[in-house]
């Protein structure tokens, strides 16, 4: 394989001969040479080419334009001007495909908004660029972390039967035709007829599935896709997102907390490891302060406290929150970044909380009214882990599954796990855009994805 520009700028002047290929960010011309800055995507930085006039046609130097893709070949040498060390002075060179002088990313700052709109073609902009090459370096961290800690990676379903949540915001998954459905004697949609035979949908979770895999390969993960039908118009959702799961059979919430503060480090530090320049870039242009946020969170140990002691410290401050703070109330995002940011000026892992305000699968604790739950919390974030204990007990997941309203039959295979050598476990969810972009800086989560899916909004 060719070299990338990236591995090529860190060359030093000699008389090999250079292959760069890539598109032209920007062009200039004097009396006898070109200058034209190729970018692969490797990096932020191009690298310049210098074309002399003498060595190529008119027609050729004039059809490289912005945007147009290019083979250079070339040595090495120093540049005579100061805005970089070296420079490729071509002896050959090939237009590989033209661009037009309508190219949208003319060289002028766009606004994010615009770019939106040009989702095909934002990748080659330095903002998109730096956030595509750290959400790479964040997945493969992610299957780092757990490869190398005995974790098993396993593919859930993407189309269910089952929800995870309990929610009902899902997509639905169905090949009846719309215009003419099939009714039963009662007037309802007839499910039979469909392709599953059954109602299905796209999954909001892989967890209870990749509960079924730990309690037989003892630590699994799930990395993939998954879909919220919420009509949530906000900076913070999307209808189609990555969650990493894990699953620890043998386990209980301390070793759950315990993973996810490893976690979340493991991530972090790779970043500031492997994407130094990009990090550099969302400090001046994203966020400043964004990697002194990330290595106060990789060097701190994180704080502990309940819901109950949470929610105690909150109701001193109730004044400075838009939302009162009450015990049985959700926690919101102000009150999660008071927590982190004032409060314990650290990441914070809130746990025990009432049952009404989570989900039927996770623990139940001996008071009755609080289940085996954990938050963790991040400065200028807020939740970005959420985990439990998961219930283990047959007789009591069954009478919270009816006590919520639930059908157990929908669930009797994720019951039967109870009942054939159940045991204590645990696990969390991470929200793979929320991480990227807690990571970057970046303030719409419409950004760190390469194609975003929201309410009314499916293009390309």
């Amino acid at each position: 394989m060719e070299k990338r520009i990236k591995e090529i700028l860190s060359l030093s002047p000699s008389d090999e001969i250079i292959r760069v290929e890539g598109w032209v960010r920007t062009k200039r011309d004097s009396k006898n040479v070109s200058f034209a800055e190729i970018n692969d995507g490797s990096g932020l930085k191009g690298i310049q080419i210098v074309i002399d006039h003498q060595s190529f046609s008119e027609e050729l130097i004039d059809s490289i334009t912005t945007g147009s893709s290019v083979i250079a070949e070339g040595m090495i040498v120093a540049s005579e001007g100061g805005a970089q060390a070296t420079e490729l002075r071509c002896t050959k060179l090939e237009l590989v495909g033209a661009c037009p002088a309508d190219y949208p990313l003319q060289k002028k700052r766009h606004t994010i908004e615009f770019l939106r709109e040009k989702a095909y073609l934002r990748p080659r902009t330095n903002l998109f660029g730096a956030v595509t090459r750290v959400r790479n370096t964040m997945a493969y961290a992610v299957h780092s972390f757990f490869q190398e800690n005995g974790f098993v990676y396993v593919n859930t379903p993407l189309i269910s039967a089952s929800d995870c949540e309990g929610a009902g915001a899902q997509f639905q998954v169905t090949t009846l035709d719309m215009e003419n459905l099939p009714r039963t004697e009662d007037g309802k949609v007839d499910y039979s007829k469909d392709f599953f035979g059954k109602l299905a949908n796209l999954t909001v979770s892989g967890q209870l599935e990749g509960e079924t895999y730990a309690l037989a390969m003892k630590n699994i993960y799930t990395f993939g896709p998954t879909f919220r039908a919420e009509n949530s118009n906000t900076a913070r959702h999307l209808a189609e997102f990555w969650m990493i799961e894990p699953e620890m059979a043998f386990c209980t919430l301390e070793g759950d907390m315990d993973t996810a503060e490893k976690f979340l480090k493991y991530i972090f530090k790779a970043v500031l490891d492997k994407n130094e320049e990009d990090m550099a870039f969302f400090s001046k242009f994203v966020l400043d302060g964004v990697v002194e946020t990330l290595e106060h969170v990789i060097e701190s140990p994180f704080e502990h406290m309940t819901y109950t002691d949470a929610v105690k410290i909150l109701e001193k401050h109730n004044d400075a929150f838009e939302f009162p703070v009450s015990w049985g109330t959700e926690i919101q995002s102000e009150h999660e970044r008071y927590l982190t940011e004032v409060i314990a000026k650290r990441p914070v892992i809130v746990t025990d909380y009432p049952k009404e305000i989570k989900a039927f699968y996770m623990k139940m604790n001996d008071d009755g009214k609080t289940v085996r739950a954990m938050d963790v919390l991040a400065p200028r974030l807020g939740e970005i882990i959420g985990g439990s204990e998961r219930e283990y007990r047959y007789d009591v997941l069954l009478d919270r599954m009816k006590e919520l309203g639930l059908d157990p039959e929908a669930y009797w295979w994720y019951l039967d796990l109870r009942k054939y050598g159940s045991v204590p476990h645990a696990g969390f969810g991470l929200g793979f855009e929320r991480a990227v972009q807690y990571v970057t800086g970046v303030g719409n989560i419409r950004d760190v994805i390469p194609y975003p899916r929201y309410v009314r909004s499916c293009e390309y």
